[in-house]
């Protein structure tokens, strides 16, 4: 059972625009960071990019990471790095810079370090005290994580949103890609195991480990991308992964003990997911009218969920952990980019940024917002794919009546 400062306790604070950077000060001295952050290491700040393009509540808000930025340095945090990884299906420095994080790191001098890149050691890891669930199994030749993140403070940049696999998406889905390498989604069909697993990883290379999460924007429906967003005005921050992904459930309408990963968590002394038994400072949550949010799938995440769990669970290695792969990071790029951004997304972003946060989002940086069209990559790709599947099929009928 793993025992840490801070652990069962949750702060949470309401926000505006005019001080949302000084609340986030404010919360980061309520929640104790300084017992929980050696001074001595380095900290990293693990930023969320789930999507290249903005949309609310999707990524890291800027304003959350120059909040957490000013906040460590005023504490005498001086060595601070941000810590990126890509995905299958997101482009990072595209990410970056269209969510304003790169704005935000070079004004305040914060180096970033880029996981992805081929130059960075990864080594074979295994718990002293934390048997894993699945990461074995999913990995038989090893579980391998990035050597440059051991010794590392890690302060987890989450927001507060929905997700197609986990039911919500916070604090412990956020280590998900910085721990894990590009065959991360090979471990989706046990993604709450994989969680626990991770967190316990964690608690073993970092000497000290924190969360900030962001629900200035919150993400209703089918996160982490193709969601509905809501103005919640609301923040908050914890030492305790499990205790603060349990209190953003509890926002969002869900039981937390419901959701497998926060359950395992608790049960594995991880942290506390029993709403009950978890102490918050600051905002009474109670007062919270309920935000009812729902989990909801795509049309994407619909045949991923029939390959993992249904119909197509026999196929799942030839589908996925194989030559044949690039099929389903092509459907996801199509169907979120392709159709969903340009026809549904683009304006649920222009709405947004006539609400106070989209304001000030378009404060960062150079004031630009992008706001793409069909992703021309994607598009002639699908084209491509079109004009030999007729070829194939005409080969086919032309050789059949010979």
């Amino acid at each position: 059972m793993a025992e840490f400062p801070g652990k069962g306790q949750v702060t949470v604070i309401k926000t505006s625009p005019e001080t949302v950077l000084e609340d986030y000060q404010r919360l980061l001295k309520m929640a104790g960071i300084e017992k929980s952050l050696p001074k001595g290491n380095q900290t990293g700040l693990k930023i969320n990019i789930s999507w290249q393009t903005w949309y609310p509540a999707c990524s890291t808000a800027p304003w959350q990471l120059e909040g957490v930025i000013k906040s460590l340095q005023s504490l005498g945090y001086q060595d601070l790095v941000g810590v990126h990884n890509d995905t299958v299906v997101v482009d990072t420095s595209d990410g970056e810079a269209n969510n304003k994080h790169k704005a935000v790191t070079d004004q305040y001098g914060v180096p970033c370090l880029y996981l992805y890149n081929q130059d960075f050691e990864w080594i074979e890891f295994y718990p002293k005290n934390h048997k894993y669930l699945v990461l074995d199994k999913v990995y038989p030749e090893g579980v391998f994580i990035p050597k440059a993140l051991q010794g590392m403070n890690i302060v987890q940049l989450p927001t507060v949103k929905t997700h197609v696999f986990t039911t919500i998406t916070g604090a412990m889905k956020n280590a998900f890609g910085g721990l894990l390498h590009r065959e991360r989604h090979w471990t989706h069909a046990v993604i709450h195991d994989t969680l626990v697993d991770l967190l316990a990883i964690q608690q073993e290379i970092h000497p000290g480990l924190f969360a900030v999460m962001d629900g200035t924007f919150a993400g209703d429906g089918p996160g982490p991308r193709a969601m509905r967003w809501h103005e919640k005005d609301i923040l908050l921050a914890s030492a305790d992964q499990v205790a603060i992904d349990a209190i953003s459930a509890k926002l969002q309408g869900f039981n937390p003990m419901d959701l497998r990963f926060i359950r395992l968590a608790h049960e594995h002394g991880l942290g506390i997911g029993d709403p009950n038994q978890i102490e918050i400072n600051g905002y009474d949550i109670n007062q919270e009218k309920s935000w009812n949010f729902k989990r909801e799938d795509t049309f994407a995440s619909t045949g991923q969920h029939m390959i993992y769990h249904g119909p197509l669970k026999p196929l799942e290695k030839l589908l996925l952990q194989s030559p044949l792969v690039p099929w389903a990071y092509f459907a996801s790029n199509f169907y979120h980019n392709v159709y969903w951004y340009p026809f549904i997304g683009r304006k649920r972003v222009e709405d947004a940024l006539k609400t106070k946060w989209g304001q000030l989002f378009q404060k960062y940086g150079d004031g630009e917002v992008v706001m793409p069209g069909m992703e021309r990559k994607t598009v002639i790709q699908a084209l491509v794919g079109i004009v030999l599947g007729v070829v194939v099929i005409a080969s086919l009928i032309a050789v059949s009546l010979r």
